[in-house]
């Protein structure tokens, strides 16, 4: 995924672009939701050392050992380096990071591929306008690995731990409103299987080169999209 993304940076000015008006994709669907993000716990370090040659170990006696009944204490447990491992390993866990909630945003759409050509990457974003004052618009931009066979429909989700909008004109908070944002999905680009692009003319990838990097320098996950 990573090698794929790196090659579209590279080729992204010299491959000719698709200059229609709007994609061909069509957006059915589109929401928001708040939602909790749980980070991944990183495995501490195995610090268990080497079998001491205590007569427990020797052959006929660990032969024997298999047939203990269940819960029979390990008596490597009890020499000097299982008790240091033991040690070691109750202070690795409790310097590894301990998996904790984070408050985000899942940011959902459903899209159509009415071509009949595959869809490999999608630049989309989820636009906020403020109803008091068009010209306030929060853009939330994404990446995404769509994988959109001809065709067909698909749904893409993405995360972000930044929500509809940091700001809010005065006029739209005096009116009370209890939704006081327009909302709208834009495509940016999108990428073909067949090598083929189509980018809107208004968009302009130089804007998010620095953010595009970011997000394709670390390998990819189990994760669809990332933020741009």
């Amino acid at each position: 995924m990573r090698n794929m993304l790196l090659f579209t940076l590279a080729l992204m000015f010299l491959t000719s672009l698709q200059t229609p008006e709007s994609s061909s994709l069509v957006v059915v669907s589109y929401k928001w939701v708040k939602t909790r993000e749980v980070t991944e716990k990183t495995d501490a370090t195995n610090t268990a050392p080497a079998r001491e040659m205590i007569p427990q170990n020797k052959n006929f006696q660990r032969n024997v050992r298999v047939n203990d009944p269940v819960g029979t204490r390990d008596p490597n447990l009890d020499t000097i380096d299982g008790r240091r491992a033991s040690i070691e390993n109750s202070v690795q866990e409790s310097r590894t990071p301990q998996p904790k909630p984070v408050e985000a945003f899942a940011y959902k759409i459903k899209i159509q591929n009415p071509t009949q050509q595959a869809v490999d990457i999608l630049f989309w974003e989820y636009q906020f306008i403020d109803r008091a004052n068009a010209q306030n618009i929060t853009r939330r931009q994404f990446l995404c690995a769509a994988n959109i066979k001809a065709g067909k429909e698909k749904e893409i989700q993405a995360f972000s731990v930044s929500g509809p909008s940091e700001v809010v004109s005065v006029d739209t908070l005096a009116k009370n409103s209890t939704n006081p944002f327009e909302e709208k999905v834009v495509i940016n680009r999108v990428e073909y299987a067949d090598g083929s692009i189509w980018q809107r003319k208004d968009w302009n990838f130089g804007e998010i080169r620095m953010s595009y990097r970011r997000a394709v320098s670390t390998p990819w996950g189990k994760e669809m999209c990332r933020g741009l």
